[in-house]
C-alpha cells in the first residue's frame, strides 16, 4: 500500500491547539466499521452508546517530562579554548527522551543532532543535572548517560526540570496545565513521552456511568514512544520498520480477555496503543501454538498494523483524529477500511471536528 494512499486536506485551524474546558465535552464520530455510516454524537454521551457488557481496555500509562533544555558542557567533551569558549557558553541543547533503556540510561533525540558526538556533555538547570553521550542509536537516535550531582536522584531532576513533550503540531510551549491535561485520569505507571489521547476524554464521572451500565474495564501499560508517533520514511507501509515500544499486560487483564472473547463480548480498545499492545499478545500467543488468545506479561511491541491485518482480539476502538500519512491512521483503516476511514475524516472536516491530540474523538465499532 502506497503511503500517499492514506493522505486528506486538513485546515490548520482545525488542529486543537488547547484542551476543551472540560474533558468530556469533546465531540464524538460515531463509524460503522462494516457498512461505513456514521453519525455525529457527544463523547458525554458514550456510557449510552454502549451495549452494556463491553470489555474496555485502557493504557494506564503516564507522560513524563521529558523534554529537556540545558547547554553543552564542552566541544566533543574537550575543554573550551579561546576559539570554542563562546561556543562552549552559550551551544544550547534540546533533548527529547525517547526510551528509558537502564536506570539512568536513556534514548533521545537530540538537538542539534549534528553537533552532538559520541563523548559529548549536556548540562541541565544549573549543573546539577548532567548527561553523556555514549553511543548513536537507530533513527538519528542518541545514548545518553545522566549524573546527578546532588542529593536528588535523576528521575526526581527529571520531572523538576523537564517539560511536557507537546507534539509539534501543537505550535505553543507547554505550560503548568498541561502537566493535568495531557495526562488521562487513570495515568499512573510512568514511562510515555506521548499521551494515549483517546483517553484524554474520560472524566471520574463517565467512567462511573460505563461502570453502572455492566460494561468491565481493566487496564494495561504501553508505554508511548516513538513507534507511535515516527513518520514513516518508506514509500510504502509494507517497507515501514517499527520502533519498539514497551507494553505490560497484567495476568488479570488477560484472563478478562480470555474470558470475554470466549463469551462473544465486544471488547472495546481505548486508543491505539491498547490495539497495538493486545494484537501483538495475540500475535505471540498464535505464533508460539499457544491455546490462549493472548500472552501477558511485559515485552516489547514490534507489530506495525495496516491494511491486510487479521484483527484477533479488538472489536470496537474509541480513537482521536490521526495525522496523513501516519501509522495510527493505518492501524485505524486497517481496522475499518480505508474508503470508510477517510469518508468520515472529510465529513469531520467539513462538519469543522477538531483534530490530533486535544482534539474530537471517534467510536468504531
Amino acid at each position: 500500500m502506497r503511503l500517499d494512499e492514506l493522505t486528506f486536506d486538513l485546515p490548520s485551524g482545525q488542529i486543537a491547539q488547547k484542551p476543551l474546558d472540560r474533558r468530556d465535552a469533546s465531540r464524538l464520530l460515531q463509524l460503522n466499521r462494516f457498512t461505513g455510516e456514521f453519525a455525529d454524537r457527544m463523547f458525554a454521551g458514550l456510557p449510552e452508546m454502549l451495549r452494556g457488557d463491553e470489555l474496555v481496555v485502557l493504557n494506564n500509562t503516564r507522560v513524563i517530562p521529558a523534554r529537556l533544555y540545558g547547554q553543552r558542557a564542552g566541544v566533543h567533551s574537550d575543554p573550551p579554548s579561546n576559539a570554542t569558549r563562546r561556543e562552549h557558553l552559550t551551544g544550547k541543547v534540546e533533548v527529547l527522551l525517547t526510551r528509558q533503556i537502564a536506570p539512568e540510561r536513556w534514548e533521545a533525540l537530540v538537538r542539534p543532532g549534528r553537533k552532538m558526538r559520541t563523548g559529548e556533555r549536556e548540562r541541565f538547570g544549573h549543573g546539577e543535572l548532567e548527561a553523556e553521550v555514549i553511543a548513536r542509536s537507530e533513527l538519528g537516535a542518541r545514548t545518553l548517560q545522566f549524573v546527578s550531582h546532588d542529593e536528588l536522584s535523576v528521575r526526581e531532576h527529571i520531572e523538576r526540570l523537564g517539560h511536557i513533550p507537546l507534539p509539534p503540531y501543537i505550535e505553543r510551549a507547554d505550560e503548568p496545565a498541561d502537566r493535568e491535561r495531557y495526562q488521562t485520569i487513570f495515568a499512573r505507571n510512568a514511562g510515555a513521552i506521548a499521551a494515549p489521547t483517546a483517553g484524554l476524554h474520560f472524566t471520574t464521572d463517565v467512567l462511573e456511568k460505563i461502570r453502572r451500565r455492566g460494561v468491565e474495564i481493566c487496564e494495561l501499560t504501553l508505554e508511548v514512544g516513538l513507534g507511535t508517533f515516527q513518520p514513516i520514511h518508506a514509500p510504502t507501509l509494507e517497507a515501514h520498520v517499527m520502533h519498539a515500544e514497551t507494553y505490560e499486560i497484567p495476568t488479570e487483564t488477560a484472563e478478562r480477555v480470555r474470558k470475554a472473547q470466549s463469551e462473544g463480548r465486544p471488547i472495546l480498545a481505548i486508543g491505539t496503543t491498547v490495539v497495538r499492545a493486545l494484537e501483538d499478545a495475540a500475535l505471540r500467543a498464535s505464533e508460539s501454538g499457544s491455546p490462549e488468545p493472548l500472552i501477558g506479561g511485559k515485552t516489547e511491541a514490534r507489530l506495525f498494523i495496516f491494511p491486510g491485518h487479521r484483527f484477533r482480539i479488538v472489536t470496537g476502538l474509541l480513537t482521536n483524529f490521526h495525522l496523513p500519512c501516519s501509522t495510527l491512521l493505518a492501524l485505524v483503516c486497517a481496522f475499518a477500511g480505508r474508503e470508510n476511514v477517510l469518508a468520515a475524516y472529510h465529513h469531520a472536516v467539513e462538519a469543522d471536528y477538531r483534530f490530533y491530540s486535544y482534539g474530537d474523538c471517534m467510536l468504531i465499532r
